[in-house]
């Protein structure tokens, strides 16, 4: 898992997705760095709390909403659990390799390189 490269990816995804508010950005984030201390495992365990709290969501229903838009966008897979000591569990796509992973395990190569140069940076 290749962090700068994932970034840059995912950041280049948000740029052309024009569902995202600045909500899921911030709930994608804060997800990304709970991913980060659990260092990148195949799937962690959170508790809606403390990633609200992190990623500054001001509701409960803002925080489920924007988690099951991001489910279902393909940011993430997400399994909620009625268990608040267990907490639900969340799997972030590997976007280091460059290349959008969809469900299923399509994994379509980007059209374009990311990072300099790229569209997100003003040039085409």
């Amino acid at each position: 898992m290749n962090y700068i490269q994932h970034l840059n990816t995912v950041f280049e995804k948000f740029y052309r997705d024009e569902r995202l508010h600045t909500s899921h950005i911030s709930l994608y984030m804060a997800l990304f760095h709970y991913w980060n201390l659990r260092h990148f495992a195949p799937s962690f365990h959170i508790r809606r709390g403390e990633v609200i709290k992190l990623s500054a969501i001001g509701s409960k229903s803002t925080y489920h909403r924007c988690i099951r838009d991001l489910h279902r966008w393909n940011y993430l897979r997400y399994v909620p659990s009625k268990n608040s000591h267990l907490g639900s569990q969340v799997s972030l796509w590997d976007f280091s390799s460059g290349s959008v992973p969809q469900l299923g395990q399509c994994t379509p190569r980007a059209s374009h390189p990311i990072g300099l140069g790229s569209s997100i940076m003003g040039q085409e």
